[in-house]
């Protein structure tokens, strides 16, 4: 337990949204345009103002803790010091992303980017829309946001199949990621980027799954070769919905944007202004528990902030 502690928040961030703060709390506000050495040495508890605080990481000698308003870090793999403890925002944006992929998936199969284009042509064009009813839908990336998926997908009578980092009861390893594909009419992709991660869904895999399938991803587009979907997308052999591509932004002049198989938004699933709100309030409680000693929630795992291979 510390009677004082100093953390860092982003100078962005209302300090009146981060009440009640722990007795003995500091809190400094990190802009990394002008924050001063000084300051930074003396921080030992941090909610980073994104990526452009990497650069700072290296100049905090008294950090402890990172505690970011982000599920996902793989922008921290490679610059976290010795010693320093990363926590996420896990279980912050389960809802919004839930959402957003039920809402995907049945924008989709329901025909409504088809039925948005016919009306800007201010044509009546008919046709055939699919139901969510016996779908096989296979979760690829099962932690609470899968589980989110799952809960919303199951009223629809969806088949439901769960992939995770390995297998357990219940859940499928990705080793298993093969045998299943070629069966899957819907592939959700929620899977944290890592070592083991980029690129899992390449060519090859892509290639496994049946025509007309669609691949939904709210994880991380370097988990998907985008080249290769690109080109089963544009052949009309898989379709996507997709809030995560590779690169970001996606280039204005990428194929993809007009193809009619493919829905795409701009990373922005989870951004709504209550997870905002939730990753807020998160933090200020981690705060706490860190200045009482007590245990921190969302720890990451240490292969989730290895080193990358250049993108």
């Amino acid at each position: 337990m510390s009677d004082h502690v100093v953390a860092g928040f982003p100078a962005s961030l209302p300090l009146h949204e981060l009440d009640p703060l722990p007795p003995g709390a500091e809190p400094v506000p990190v802009d990394p345009a002008t924050v001063s050495d000084g300051e930074l040495a003396r921080i030992e508890f941090l909610v980073p103002p994104g990526r452009a605080s990497l650069g700072l990481l290296a100049r905090m000698p008294a950090l402890r803790v990172i505690q970011t308003l982000s599920a996902g870090v793989d922008w921290l793999a490679g610059h976290v010091p010795d010693g320093v403890r990363v926590c996420n925002a896990a279980g912050v944006y389960d809802t919004p992303l839930a959402e957003w992929t039920l809402a995907a998936i049945l924008a989709v199969l329901r025909g409504f980017p088809a039925a948005d284009a016919a009306q800007r042509r201010s044509a009546w064009e008919r046709f055939e829309p699919e139901e969510l009813l016996d779908r096989h839908v296979v979760i690829l990336g099962y932690g609470s946001i899968g589980r989110a998926v799952e809960d919303r997908l199951a009223p629809f009578g969806a088949r439901i199949s769960r992939v995770g980092r390995t297998g357990r009861p219940g859940v499928l390893g990705v080793d298993a990621l093969d045998g299943i594909l070629p069966s899957t009419e819907v592939l959700v992709v929620l899977l944290p980027l890592a070592r083991t991660t980029v690129g899992l869904l390449d060519r090859r895999r892509l290639g496994l799954l049946p025509p007309g399938a669609l691949v939904v991803n709210a994880g991380r587009g370097r988990v998907i070769d985008t080249a290769a979907l690109r080109d089963d997308v544009g052949a009309g052999r898989l379709r996507a919905a997709l809030d995560v591509v590779d690169p970001e932004p996606l280039p204005s002049d990428d194929p993809l944007w007009r193809m009619p198989g493919a829905l795409i938004t701009p990373h922005v699933a989870g951004d709504t202004a209550a997870a905002e709100k939730r990753a807020i309030r998160l933090a200020a409680d981690q705060l706490r528990r860190y200045a009482a000693g007590d245990e921190m929630r969302n720890e990451v795992p240490s292969y989730l902030l290895e080193q990358l291979d250049p993108a």
